[in-house]
Formats: C-alpha cells, structure tokens, sequence
C-alpha cells in the first residue's frame, strides 16, 4: 500500500552545473533559489542529510538590485571582537566597494543551515562580480531566474501592468 523511503547513498549522487546571471535579479529571492539548488531540494532524491544539490555559478553579481529603499537603508553588521566594535555598512557601500559578490554570498549563507552539511554545501556556490567565470569545462547548464516568477527582477512594472490587463 506505502511504498519505501528511499534515502539517497553518496554513490547515487549526482551533481550538475548550473550558471546564473544575476543582472537586474532582487536579491533576496535570488538567495532562495540559490538556496534551494544548492541543498538538492528541488531533485526528487532529496535526502536532508546528504549533500545532494547542485553546483551554482553566480555571475554579474554586482548588478542584483534591490526592491524599495533597502540599496541605502540596509545595513550590514560585523563585530571586530574588540570592546564597542560594532562595525556597519549599508548595501550600496558594499556593492560599489571592492567585493560586491559579497552581498550575494552573505544572503545565500543565511539561508543555509548551520553546520558542518551547510558549509560543504556553501562550498558549492561560487559568485562573481563580473561576467566571465572560470568554469566553463563543468559545461554549466543556464538558468533563467527572472523567468520563473515576474517577481524575481526589480523594478518591472511593465511586466506587472500587461498581466494586470
């Protein structure tokens, strides 16, 4: 009447490459599909305990937009370890500044479970600012993230309006 669990074994793994263009992408909903390749959840074969995603290219970082205000009103955080060592940075300073890649990598990061699995799997994610990568013997397969929700690009009323009327 049930069928079995079946819990994905390290030999049955199988991990593709997958590049996406981050240009005009918001970035909080960039982070989440991002997420979701990269701990295998879209596969059938998800198994929680296993790394099972995939690997993801990120390129174009330093063009992911952000929706409303947030380009000037989020901040950044860090702590120097140091007695008032509070340090802050808005996102705007952070991606015209030398690593814009960084605002990517920190919103993946934060949707990824803590953990010895998290970081390998983190380890899977590689993001570059600009449009040329290094990876092109992997034969990454493209993936279009502003296609799968109108949402996903900033600033698109046009889209919005036409599927209104």
């Amino acid at each position: 009447m049930f069928g079995k669990t079946i819990s994905t074994k390290t030999a049955e793994i199988e991990k593709k490459w997958v590049v996406i263009d981050a240009s005009g992408l918001v970035v909080g909903r960039l982070a989440s599909v991002i997420a979701m390749r990269l701990r295998g959840k879209h596969k059938v074969s998800f198994t929680p305990h296993m790394d099972d995603g995939d690997h993801v290219i990120v390129i174009n970082a330093e063009k992911v937009s952000f929706t409303g205000r947030k380009r000037e009103d989020k901040v950044y955080y860090h702590y120097t370890g140091f007695q008032g060592g509070i340090k802050e940075r808005t996102a705007r300073f952070v991606l015209d500044g030398r690593f814009p890649e960084r605002v990517v990598e920190k919103a993946v990061e934060r949707m990824l479970p803590r953990g010895p699995l998290g970081r390998k799997q983190l380890g899977n994610l590689r993001v570059y600012a600009g449009a040329a990568h290094p990876h092109e013997a992997q034969q990454p397969v493209a993936l279009d993230v502003a296609a799968l929700n109108p949402k996903n690009v900033a600033n698109n009323t046009a889209a919005r309006t036409n599927k209104a009327a």
